[in-house]
């Protein structure tokens, strides 16, 4: 005789009915994750996991950018699920990327603010990034120069600048995020903007702007007068 079905193979069914009909609409963060773990972890109700992770990383965008240890520390989660979610993370990632590659920035800004949420929105750790522009200000590369603690990631102009040459960059984007959520820019920022413009300028290198990544907004440096 044919033992029964486990409970939650009802409820996977019908939660991917609901999202074949409905897409995201109406659909919790807590249900998209089992939607992303059901293929992962095939024999056992993923909810409770869900939620667990969700209780633990606050929302679904701090769950996919969780670094792996965290991930796997949490019971339910083998390295192998914890690498199908940071797939999630990557896909965002490239996604707006590819909405930024090739097309004049300035000319694209919505879609590059949108790279830089998806990139640096939800790290726990400060991430310092330069955006390389060329003449027409396409993307040339974007490139990681620091990370640090929760408030501080160490900056060196000259490296900025050396870069830039490298690359025959003729202008810039400054990347970074406040792991506390607030965007504004403190002093030490500001600072070390004015130190970056300063060095780059006789080597006519524009800085474009300064973007400060936070929890639901991002501060614009020449939006705030600061450039």
């Amino acid at each position: 005789m044919d033992k029964p079905a486990p409970h939650y193979h009802g409820h996977r069914d019908r939660l991917r009915e609901r999202f074949k009909a409905q897409g995201a609409t109406g659909i919790q963060d807590y249900e998209l994750l089992e939607l992303i773990l059901f293929r992962a972890i095939p024999r056992r109700d993923v909810k409770p996991i869900a939620k667990a992770l969700l209780h633990r990383f606050g929302d679904l965008g701090r769950v996919c950018a969780a670094d792996l240890d965290q991930l796997c520390a949490i019971e339910g989660i083998s390295e192998r699920t914890a690498l199908d979610i940071k797939l999630v993370h990557a896909a965002a990632i490239h996604i707006t990327k590819g909405q930024v590659s090739g097309r004049p920035v300035i000319s694209s800004w919505s879609a590059l603010l949108d790279y830089c949420r998806a990139s640096l929105q939800h790290a726990s750790t400060e991430e310092f990034r330069t955006l390389y522009l060329d003449k027409k200000n396409r993307l040339i590369a974007d490139e990681f120069h620091a990370s640090g603690t929760v408030d501080h990631a160490p900056v060196y102009p000259r490296e900025v600048v050396k870069r830039a040459l490298s690359l025959n960059a003729t202008a810039m984007i400054l990347v970074h995020n406040h792991p506390s959520g607030d965007p504004t820019p403190s002093q030490a920022d500001i600072t070390m903007t004015r130190e970056i413009k300063d060095a780059a300028k006789p080597f006519g290198i524009v800085l474009h702007d300064h973007l400060v990544v936070g929890r639901d907004n991002i501060a614009s440096f020449k939006r705030l007068g600061l450039l």
